[in-house]
């Protein structure tokens, strides 16, 4: 046999001699199994046999040489992909410090941004009436973050839409971000003034108190979020301008109120009270910090005992009541805040005529949220903090819920501020408005997003991330997905635990282990009570003891006393003496058995975290 190599250097044509006559046969090398070496080297009849089943093996062959040529056309595609991102990475290297923590973040934050219709709240938007008003506040970055190069991962490209980009990572650790959506009544941007928030939450509810009726607006959010600036007013380092909070804006127009004629005829006149709930206590902050106590009379309403009103004229006299106020208030650390309120703080403006209430504002600005987490710490001071002020914060949302949607029963007794502004939530003239204020931090993410799912809790309502892409609006619409039934709020009976229905209401929320502590908290506060007022009575007791004992004990110095009196009289008052203190004796064994307990259920504390929404 000979063999040759054709021009194109990928066919061989081999050639032998059969019957006198020349035979050929021309092979593909690159379908043919057997390099031109090999083909030469074959006896004929091998050959033969091979090139018949040569056809065969070059389909084979064939179906293989397009999968190859596919894969090495995915991997040019890759290739040249890998190049542009790298030529884009290079180029946003030259535009970006890309010392700065998150820089990949930061980008995608901006190609998401680059995609959504923005249309903010105005002055010209016309101010809805709700019952119950919702809104969310964003503050500017602080210096503390712009020192630490944190991202801004809060959106709000609409009036009513709050939008969090919160960084998630891939099992390959690839990041990427989860943009959540949340609607509320209003949502504010960073830009916008104390004036503007007050117009749109505070505002609409003065003329209802001139009504005979019942406003409550409150701030809440993380410490360091803007809640005691919004409510209070703006800072210049430690100091702060009271007339520019939401305290003194609502103060001014109640004065511009009064002079309308149809209100000026009525007389009214004005007074304002300022007291703060701390871990259960309540104390008025317009008076020494003096202790108040809170009890429901024969009909039924909350009285704060003790608690002073103090006429106020002028909007002067209103921020000097808010100055005292706001220089005793309870503040310590935490773990987001070195000088955290501890503390609700309560302010409200009172219309009265002639003596009798004629309508009440209540303005809150309310403890930070992430200090209801502190409730497994070691020092039972901050246990006992954390647990009332998570106890509260969920009462406060179940009651404006029960208000919202006209409920037979509100658990305000589950709370001591929830029970002081009982008049609040019962009355048929009553309007709430919330005020959720957020940090725009990276580094506040949690914070943030626990915030504005509770305050989308208070009044659901749904968002369709399309609309907002489209710059469409979304649909008012509100969700009552966490409602029981009618039926069901009518079986409760008056004297049900309304803590017990508290923690049913937020099961997502309140573990078994956290309901049991709030109920050794709550029974350790009310215990402690009991002890604290029935230690007065003894010591008023036995100053009435001394009395009797130092008659008594003139009347041994005669010379002719009764001695048979002097003994019966002396066991007499010993008796007494051994009676109370013997209770109350019982009464502090059992107070430190409480003490015990609510150790104890501490360590057993196993919080659920809110679900997602």
């Amino acid at each position: 046999m000979v063999t040759s190599m054709n021009e194109d250097n990928e066919s061989v044509t081999v050639e032998w001699i059969e019957n006198g006559d020349t035979k050929g046969k021309e092979v593909k090398t690159r379908l043919w199994p057997l390099r031109a070496a090999a083909c030469a080297a074959l006896p004929v009849h091998a050959f033969k046999t091979a090139c018949i089943a040569a056809p065969a093996f070059s389909v084979a062959a064939r179906r293989k040489s397009n999968c190859v040529k596919e894969v090495e056309k995915l991997q040019e595609k890759r290739e040249r992909r890998r190049l542009q991102q790298q030529e884009l990475r290079e180029k946003r290297a030259q535009e970006v410090d890309t010392t700065v923590p998150n820089y990949e973040i930061l980008y995608m934050i901006r190609d998401f941004r680059a995609s959504l219709d923005y249309r903010p709240l105005t002055t010209a938007d016309v101010i809805e009436e709700h019952r119950i008003c919702v809104c969310v506040r964003k503050r500017p970055l602080n210096k503390k973050e712009l020192t630490m190069k944190d991202l801004d991962v809060i959106t709000i490209p609409s009036k009513d839409v709050v939008m969090v980009h919160e960084p998630k990572q891939k099992v390959d650790l690839t990041r990427y971000l989860e943009n959540q959506t949340f609607r509320f009544d209003y949502a504010f941007d960073d830009s916008s003034s104390n004036e503007m928030v007050y117009r749109f939450t505070a505002r609409p509810l003065v003329e209802t108190i001139f009504e005979r009726g019942m406003a409550t607006c409150f701030a809440y959010g993380q410490t360091g979020s803007g809640k005691t600036h919004t409510m209070g007013g703006d800072f210049s380092g430690k100091n702060q301008d009271c007339s520019k909070g939401i305290y003194a804006l609502a103060a001014r127009d109640v004065f511009l109120m009064l002079k309308k004629p149809n209100y000026k005829k009525l007389e009214l006149q004005v007074y304002a009270t300022f007291f703060e709930i701390y871990s259960g206590k309540v104390f008025d902050l317009l008076n020494c910090k003096a202790k108040l106590r809170v009890l429901e009379d024969g009909k039924q309403q909350v009285q704060v005992v003790g608690l002073q009103e103090k006429q106020v004229k002028c909007t002067e006299d209103v921020l000097k009541l808010i100055e005292v106020g706001n220089s005793c208030r309870t503040s310590g650390q935490t773990s987001a805040n070195a000088h955290s309120s501890r503390s609700h703080a309560v302010f409200q403006i009172i219309l009265r005529k002639k003596g009798k209430m004629h309508g009440k504002f209540s303005l809150i600005d309310l403890a930070g949220n992430e200090r209801g987490a502190d409730t497994s710490s070691a020092d039972r001071q901050t246990r006992l903090e954390g647990a009332e002020i998570n106890k509260s914060l969920l009462a406060l949302k179940e009651c404006i819920r029960a208000l919202g949607r006209n409920k037979p029963h509100t658990p305000f007794r589950a709370s001591k501020l929830t029970q002081v502004l009982r008049d609040s939530f019962i009355g048929e003239n009553s309007r709430t408005c919330m005020i959720a204020t957020i940090s725009p931090g990276m580094t506040s993410c949690e914070n943030t997003l626990n915030t504005l799912r509770y305050a989308n809790r208070v009044k659901e309502l749904t968002v369709d991330p399309n609309q907002v892409m489209e710059g469409g609006r979304a649909n008012n619409h509100a969700v009552n997905q966490l409602d029981v039934s009618d039926e069901e709020w009518l079986s409760i009976s008056p004297q049900r635990d309304d803590l017990k229905l508290l923690c049913e209401q937020n099961e997502e929320e309140v573990s078994p282990q956290l309901f049991t502590f709030h109920e050794a908290v709550s029974q350790l506060v009310e215990m402690e009570e009991q002890v604290l007022e029935d230690h007065r009575a003894v010591f008023q007791e036995s100053i009435r003891w001394l009395e009797d004992e130092k008659v008594l004990l003139e009347m041994t110095e005669e010379v002719d006393y009764d001695v048979e009196s002097y003994a019966t009289q002396l066991e007499q008052i010993l008796d007494q003496k051994i009676d109370i203190l013997t209770e109350l004796r019982d009464k502090v064994k059992s107070f430190r058995s409480t003490l015990q307990e609510e150790e104890q259920a501490s360590k057993q504390i196993n919080p659920k975290r809110p679900r997602a929404l």
